[in-house]
């Protein structure tokens, strides 16, 4: 079983890898109003950015931990409630990156390239003295990721209180795929009109707010297909493997 775990666990990070350029190229491509339009070797680029690839091994690492469940179960042992708890922090982990990638993403369309400074937690320390002092990045980084691990912790508390503790593990299994794939779905439907909006305008910086918005929702609704895919992987596995034969047990030691 782990065999085949280990293969869906490299094909979805092969499809990552391959829709990484055709995604890129559509989404920032000759098409906008704005000056960010980039072509085939700015995106070759990407794949030398160590950025890229730590974002590629946190899906990867995610898609992995959310097959330990379907391991399990193919296996027919079924897990303690400890076990359950590791879908659930995943699960809550990419809610609530989809959470904030579309969140992000409405804030880009309304207050365009300012969204990156309104988005900042250490603004209001800065000092008014200096109004003109340019921001770092520093500040948004950070705001992003303490965001987003308040959204982790909601949507945890969410499945620990309503269905870690009461669903079969079949049951939350599907609950988690279920909820992955309408949440990202949802932010889809976000992020895609928005990233057209804010190509169409004279926009710099906001076109990679809502590009982390489609690029999130379809890795995460990539995500949601790798426990299905593992199951038709096993279920094909039993099908091909021979059926045990029955040995006749003699009727007698063969004595008058």
């Amino acid at each position: 079983m782990k065999r085949w775990a280990i293969l869906t666990v490299f094909l979805y990070a092969l499809a990552l890898v391959l829709l990484t350029l055709p995604v890129t190229l559509v989404a920032l491509g000759n098409w906008g109003k704005n000056d960010m339009q980039i072509g085939l070797h700015e995106v070759l680029k990407f794949y030398a950015n160590w950025g890229y690839w730590v974002w590629l091994g946190v899906l990867v690492a995610g898609q992995a931990l959310l097959l330990l469940l379907p391991i399990n179960i193919a296996e027919r042992r079924l897990p303690a409630r400890r076990p359950l708890k590791i879908p659930v922090i995943v699960t809550a982990f990419f809610l609530a990156n989809l959470c904030f990638a579309g969140i992000f993403s409405i804030l880009c369309t309304v207050f365009t390239d300012k969204a990156f400074d309104y988005f900042d937690l250490f603004a209001v320390f800065r000092s008014a003295a200096t109004p003109n002092n340019n921001n770092s990045g520093t500040g948004t980084l950070v705001t992003m990721i303490f965001t987003v691990l308040i959204f982790w912790v909601i949507w945890a508390l969410i499945f620990f209180r309503n269905y870690a503790q009461t669903d079969e593990p079949d049951a939350l299994l599907k609950r988690c795929t279920r909820w992955l794939l309408r949440g990202s779905i949802l932010e889809l439907i976000i992020a895609v009109p928005s990233h057209v909006i804010v190509r169409r305008r004279d926009d710099c910086c906001a076109p990679m707010g809502t590009f982390w918005g489609i690029t999130t929702g379809l890795s995460v609704m990539l995500l949601c297909f790798g426990p299905g895919v593992f199951f038709l992987f096993v279920e094909r596995c039993r099908k091909l493997k021979p059926k045990p034969t029955a040995v006749e047990k003699p009727v007698g030691d063969g004595t008058v």
